[in-house]
């Protein structure tokens, strides 16, 4: 088990956590022109490294810690089409986020003790999770390469490449893919698409017999 230095960890939130500002504001503000999204997302970013409790990773962390490598792909991701103008690439694909939302699941159940599993302490270890890692790249890069949704299949691997590489941000292999803010997302995700794939069903359902 490798654990990454506490200054890599102040250095990964806020890069993180200015990663998903840029992609929170380019989302909500119905922003026109390049240089104007440029401008916001810049300002976005270089407001996490401000000093101490000016900066908003300061309040962030304490409430959420640190972004998973996943998260802040995703939101990278998310930021690249504001910018390339890909609507055909989802940020954060229905498969995805169902997998996400079953891991999160799982892992929670086995934290408050309805399941004994003991999958968290996993993570650490020093054999299966690079297997693990490995297993879930070649399945990201075989997404990509048949070109189902490569943008996310791309973050997956660079949060994984990530996490081999420097650790972060804890450690721990499920923190890699993981986070409640992600977890929330992908539940969101997934709500969103039943409710969308429920609507033709009920017109139909509802249409007059001829």
């Amino acid at each position: 088990m490798t654990l990454p230095e506490l200054g890599d960890q102040i250095v990964w939130a806020r890069l993180a956590w200015g990663v998903v500002a840029a992609a929170l504001m380019l989302s909500l503000l119905p922003l026109r022109g390049m240089k104007r999204r440029a401008a916001v997302a810049l300002l976005a970013f270089a407001a996490m490294w401000l000093p101490g409790p000016a900066s908003p990773a300061w309040w962030l962390g304490l409430a959420f810690q640190q972004p998973s490598g996943l998260f802040a792909a995703l939101c990278g991701v998310s930021v690249w089409k504001r910018f390339a103008a890909r609507p055909d690439q989802q940020t954060l694909p229905v498969a995805l986020a169902a997998a996400l939302v079953a891991g999160g699941l799982v892992l929670y159940a086995d934290a408050v003790g309805a399941l004994s599993l003991g999958l968290y302490p996993w993570g650490f270890d020093a054999v299966q999770a690079p297997v693990a890692g490995v297993v879930l790249s070649v399945l990201a890069l075989a997404a990509s390469v048949r070109g189902r949704q490569p943008a996310a299949a791309w973050a997956v691997l660079l949060a994984l490449t990530f996490h081999a590489v420097t650790h972060l941000p804890t450690g721990n292999l499920f923190d890699a893919l993981l986070d409640p803010l992600l977890w929330l997302w992908a539940l969101a995700r997934c709500v969103a698409s039943a409710v969308a794939s429920a609507r033709p069903r009920g017109r139909a359902a509802d249409a007059p017999i001829p």
